[in-house]
């Protein structure tokens, strides 16, 4: 496990929980230091004091803020550490709500565990985890910690509590300007969305790689070792085009979906737009692609042929 990153107890009640906050997720990124391209020299950000244009140290850094132009207030840890807040050390829990309530827009992506604090900690500890477990609510807190009070959802994982932060209210936006109002579907593309809905649902997402990475860090090997960078296999560069028949791309959909499934499924047919490439190699032959749709509809009018002696 990681060191822990703050310390202090969970108040439940009259109920006082000693509990260390850890980190529950880890960074896995590639990341990437600047360089300069011509001699690949390190790029650095240096930190220059305005008033004495000079470089400064991390010591000598502190916070200021502007409370108006030119007009800076310094404000050091200790002032911050000794705000009279109730959160300062505590996660006061002040509600119990359903968790299906929580907007998910809200989780801010930043996970911990929570570790209880030696012997005295331990029974109520499990009393709340239990206690959450045997329930569909979860436990909303308010906690104080870098500079600022936030809103966590704790819950339970495999028998651990986890807070999760949560944006505040007027942290989200309102997204009712994004909605459409003048596009209608038909129920039965809804319903077939709701067939693809079924036929893609699975209890375990934890066969989900990051493909990025893994690919990135096969470019990284292949640099380090002087070798040419794996290049990109056909089906990489041939991005499917774009459908212009909502029924058509999602009975395609259902159909690929059952089929990944090994479920015995019918031939469904999908209009496409053609590619960028296939566009392409149409413009430099001089003629325009080819509309599959268009030759399909045309030998559907095409009258039958006369039997002789009709």
């Amino acid at each position: 496990m990681p060191r822990p990153l703050w310390s202090g107890a969970i108040s439940f009640g009259l109920v006082t929980i000693p509990v260390k906050l850890l980190s529950a997720t880890e960074d896995r990124s590639v990341r990437f230091h600047q360089v300069h391209k011509e001699d690949l020299g390190r790029v650095r950000v240096r930190k220059y004091c305005e008033a004495e244009d000079r470089e400064v140290s991390a010591s000598e850094i502190g916070k200021g803020y502007e409370v108006s132009k030119d007009t800076l207030v310094a404000v050091t840890d200790e002032e911050l550490e000794q705000m009279p807040l109730p959160t300062a050390k505590a996660i006061e829990i002040v509600a119990f709500v359903p968790g299906a309530s929580i907007d998910p827009v809200r989780l801010s992506g930043d996970s911990y565990f929570l570790q209880y604090d030696g012997p005295v900690a331990a029974k109520p500890y499990v009393l709340i985890a239990q206690a959450l477990a045997r329930n569909t609510k979860v436990a909303v807190a308010k906690l104080a910690w870098h500079g600022r009070e936030r809103l966590v959802l704790l819950r339970v994982r495999d028998g651990a509590l986890v807070a999760h932060v949560l944006k505040w209210d007027d942290e989200v936006r309102d997204p009712s300007a994004l909605a459409l109002k003048d596009v209608t579907v038909t129920d039965s593309e809804i319903d077939e969305a709701l067939q693809l809905v079924d036929s893609m649902t699975t209890d375990d997402i934890s066969g989900y790689q990051d493909e990025y990475r893994k690919a990135l860090e096969a470019v990284l090997e292949a640099k380090a070792e002087g070798r040419q960078p794996p290049k990109p296999t056909e089906e990489a560069q041939e991005p499917g085009g774009q459908v212009v028949d909502l029924m058509a791309a999602l009975q395609e959909s259902v159909r690929k979906a059952q089929a990944s499934r090994g479920e015995d499924v019918g031939d469904a047919e999908v209009h496409e737009m053609p590619t960028a490439k296939k566009k392409a190699a149409a413009k430099a032959a001089g003629k325009a692609p080819a509309k599959k749709t268009a030759k399909k509809t045309a030998a559907a009018k095409k009258p039958p042929r006369r039997q002789r002696g009709a």
